[in-house]
């Protein structure tokens, strides 16, 4: 089938749920090219994972050209569409203009995919609604989740003991935020959470995650831990796949609805997510080692420490 281009824009757990549909277009067609244009920053952990060949970023000037009717097209640009045999494009295009402008390159066979996930369809995750354009290409998906291989990533810093088992030192990773406040519970509750871990597992590391929707809460975060004198290490302002090495090195992960969940559970890593206003059943990661607790009634406030120490403790010891 030549070369073929996934089109993709959105945020971290956007394209991650994307991938499984990558994923399988690599298992199908091993020959084919496979690239992405995309948000480079992100792209790159599909790149550092093999599941495609090259990125590029759709935030090139000349694209712009692409999504008026009839544009002036970029001729480079225009000889990089053509080189494609499919197109599989996730970008929002009520009118058509972007499909219609990509076609005039000659492109052989282009694939609208959605762009906005349907939460009515419970039965059908949001991975998996993301790969069901492919049927048209008599694929069909049966792993809504992707693995990514050990060391895709630049290694990070050692656990602080690299003597004893798990049920001794566990490294724990904790990412308070999401890309909503809504979905996000209380500081004081991670913390919390996080005093008692470290009073079953006494050198325990935990590895505290942020990235931009955090850089106003995270100081307040690290103060809390501070004050509990639970030892910690931050990661902030670090390459995707440079994340995915980090977490690889770990055994649990604790989070809400985000893309960096999303990130640890494609790592393999025991995930505990807590869910508030989402539903569950479409975005949570389907990852075999996820674990949800779900807020009653959607309000996370009413989740209680006790119960997630517990499954977290439940979790390091499956692990």
């Amino acid at each position: 089938m030549g070369k073929i281009l996934f089109i993709r824009g959105g945020a971290i757990g956007d394209f991650i749920l994307t991938m499984p549909a990558i994923q399988l277009v690599r298992q199908t067609l091993p020959e084919a090219r496979i690239e992405v244009l995309g948000y480079e920053t992100i792209t790159s952990v599909a790149k550092a994972s093999s599941l495609v060949q090259a990125t590029r970023s759709i935030e090139h000037g000349p694209m712009a050209g692409f999504f008026v009717p009839e544009g002036k097209l970029d001729s480079e640009l225009m000889d990089y569409f053509a080189s494609f045999s499919v197109v599989i494009s996730y970008l929002y295009d009520s009118a058509g203009f972007f499909r219609a402008n990509v076609e005039r390159c000659k492109v052989g066979t282009f694939i609208q995919g959605p762009h906005r996930i349907d939460e009515s369809k419970e039965d059908e995750s949001a991975a998996v609604q993301l790969a069901k354009p492919l049927e048209t290409l008599a694929m069909f998906l049966e792993k809504a989740y992707v693995k990514l291989p050990d060391g895709c990533g630049k290694k990070g810093q050692a656990p602080l003991s690299d003597q004893g088992p798990v049920s001794v030192r566990p490294r724990i990773a904790l990412h308070p935020g999401s890309g909503s406040a809504l979905k996000n519970w209380s500081l004081e509750g991670w913390v919390e959470v996080a005093e008692k871990l470290q009073q079953k597992f006494p050198i325990v590391e935990f590895l505290v995650i942020s990235g931009e929707a955090e850089e106003r809460s995270i100081g307040d975060c690290l103060a809390l831990l501070d004050q509990a004198a639970v030892n910690w290490r931050h990661l902030e302002h670090v390459a995707l796949p440079e994340v995915a090495g980090e977490l690889q090195q770990c055994d649990l992960f604790l989070g809400h609805d985000s893309g960096i969940s999303h990130l640890a559970a494609a790592c393999g890593l025991p995930a505990l997510l807590l869910f508030g206003p989402s539903n569950e059943k479409i975005w949570a990661p389907q990852n075999p080692a996820v674990q949800v607790i779900k807020a009653p009634e959607g309000d996370l406030s009413r989740i209680d420490v006790d119960g997630v120490v517990g499954k977290a403790v439940g979790m390091l010891a499956c692990g």
